[in-house]
């Protein structure tokens, strides 16, 4: 499996300054790859006692067998990954409660071109590094896929978001969790993590609640954001051009409006 460098964050020891309420039902946050999933874990790790965070791995189908444990029903804990669809993940997750994160395809294709670019991931695509293709032609591999070497857009939706829907599964937009935590203090943020809680198993939201979601949401905290990359010296767009996103309309039609983004 591909290597991620990331930088130790301290949330840990900052979880000990909050009284917890322990777990009752095992919590797994999944998501698309590169749609929020640290952000997200960062942020309910401030609400679940240390002791239930599940740490030994990133959850995904090749080690879900070794980490099967994390779901344990008569020891609840909090764990997270990208675990795609399939009959081995629906019956470890059958009495799990699972967050879903997403994102919009268009801009999924640039967090995951800078993820690619950068140090903090190594695997099988160091050679694109160093100007060694253009920023676009990274892109168009982005969403076409290389062939035998790294699936497409569509698949990885397909199985890692899609093949989830209609199913128990609670279902968060990348976008609609920054759009609230840019305005905590608002009537509408308070419902949106109220909401969260609920079907996460939180319980209701403590009078804290909006300072330790700014601690678990902080950028720094988190070695995937896009400030944090290591070594990430291509200068990949804000906004994915116009042909680009033509393609991801070719390449996946109807996933956008599928996942509300239309």
């Amino acid at each position: 499996m591909p290597k991620i460098s990331a930088k130790a964050d301290n949330l840990n020891e900052l979880n000990a300054n909050f009284i917890q309420e322990s777990l009752k039902v095992p919590l797994f946050l999944n998501s698309v790859p590169k749609s929020g999933t640290h952000l997200m874990r960062n942020i309910i790790r401030m609400f679940v006692p240390v002791d239930q965070q599940y740490h030994d791995a990133f959850i995904q189908i090749p080690i879900l067998r070794q980490h099967i444990r994390a779901f344990d029903q008569s020891r609840p804990q909090i764990s997270w990954g990208h675990l795609l669809f399939s009959d081995e993940s629906a019956i470890a997750l059958r009495a799990v409660r699972h967050i879903l994160l997403v994102r919009d395809p268009y801009d999924w294709v640039l967090a995951r071109a800078r993820f690619f670019l950068s140090d903090t991931f190594r695997g099988s695509l160091e050679h694109l590094k160093g100007g060694n293709v253009s920023i676009n032609e990274v892109l168009n591999m982005m969403i076409l896929g290389i062939h035998g070497k790294s699936p497409t857009l569509q698949e990885i939706y397909t199985h890692n978001a899609v093949a989830w829907l209609g199913t128990e599964v609670t279902v968060i937009r990348y976008e609609d969790l920054m759009s609230n935590l840019g305005d905590l203090e608002s009537g509408r943020s308070r419902i949106f993590f109220e909401a969260i809680f609920d079907k996460a198993g939180l319980g209701q939201l403590p009078k804290d609640w909006i300072e330790r979601v700014r601690l678990g949401a902080d950028r720094k905290q988190s070695g995937t954001a896009r400030e944090n990359l290591a070594g990430l010296t291509e200068s990949v767009p804000e906004v994915l051009p116009d042909k680009q996103k033509q393609m991801v309309d070719y390449a996946a039609p109807g996933l956008r409006a599928l996942l509300g983004y239309l």
